[in-house]
């Protein structure tokens, strides 16, 4: 509606806003739901949700710090937190209602409901963080209950999750178009993160080298090589690197995460996927792979 944004902080304020937008005849509702640490990655996010809402319709972003999708209580103490920066860069962004609850806000202290899918979780970041996307598709319905969005938007460096919620929209029947939005990087490559901010001086020099070696993989697919072949190639590469642990790294089909074959050739399409531990900071990385 590019009036000036609301900032809310609990359920009955954001439904007094949605009411007030409603009673306007706004048209689409669009949804972007982050953890907060803004960043340029999620600034395309608001972008395109408001070009998705047009003149017509609100955007809805939200700045939660989901503990229920943090496997390590380490890994929660240590994400960044930059609420004043996150509301500048929403305001910025034209989103019209900016939801900013805390864990008690959200939860109830005796909460005994989960949403849990139970095959796309199993693979990729899911085989490494158990109880991760179950996490995930809890505060994702909360928010789609809550919001009643008409679109959501979300960045596609977390492709799994993209899936995951895809498949969850299906499922549960929420009247839901869902968006991908394309990895957003840094000059050199590296996919923008706020885990980012965590890396040493020598760790940023040598983050890139993730990037750099699943595009040379994709290449080499493409080419001709198997999905084995370019795969042990990416791990080997990072393996080279310090301080670098690697998770995983994964070919997969991108609608199911079926993991392809180590011998295949030239399926398409395709997405390279990993995860590497640069000391205790955990990146991830995919690329798509099309046929040329």
């Amino acid at each position: 509606m590019l009036a000036a944004m609301r900032r809310v902080e609990t359920k009955r304020e954001l439904r007094a806003a949605l009411a007030m937008n409603a009673q306007k005849g706004v048209r689409r509702r669009v949804l972007v739901p982050t953890m907060g640490a803004l960043h340029a990655g999620h600034a395309a996010l608001l972008r395109q949700a408001r070009e998705i809402a047009g003149d017509d319709g609100i955007v809805v972003a939200s700045v939660f710090l989901n503990p229920t999708q943090f496997n390590s209580a380490g890994d929660l103490a240590s994400y960044p937190r930059t609420p004043d920066d996150d509301t500048s860069l929403c305001e910025t962004c034209g989103v019209d209602i900016l939801f900013m609850p805390d864990a008690a806000e959200m939860y109830m202290p005796d909460r005994s409901m989960n949403v849990e899918e139970t095959q796309l979780s199993r693979v990729l970041c899911g085989a490494s963080r158990p109880g991760h996307f179950a996490g995930v598709c809890l505060v994702v319905s909360k928010l789609f209950n809550m919001v009643q969005p008409t679109d959501a938007i979300f960045g596609k460096k977390d492709y799994q999750q993209l899936v995951i919620l895809r498949r969850m929209v299906r499922d549960l029947d929420f009247p839901i178009q869902l968006h991908g939005a394309p990895i957003v990087r840094e000059p050199d490559g590296l996919a923008i993160s706020s885990r980012n901010v965590r890396l040493s001086s020598q760790q940023r020099a040598e983050a890139p080298g993730l990037y750099a070696a699943l595009n040379k993989a994709r290449k080499a697919y493409l080419e001709g090589a198997s999905a084995g072949e370019v795969c042990a190639e990416v791990r080997r590469e990072m393996e080279t690197l310090s301080e670098v642990r690697v998770d995983y790294v994964q070919m997969v089909h991108p609608d199911n995460l079926q993991e392809i074959g180590g011998g295949e050739k030239g399926v398409q399409p395709a997405l390279l996927a990993a995860a590497v531990y640069f000391g205790d900071v955990r990146l991830i990385d995919n690329i798509e792979i099309f046929a040329e």
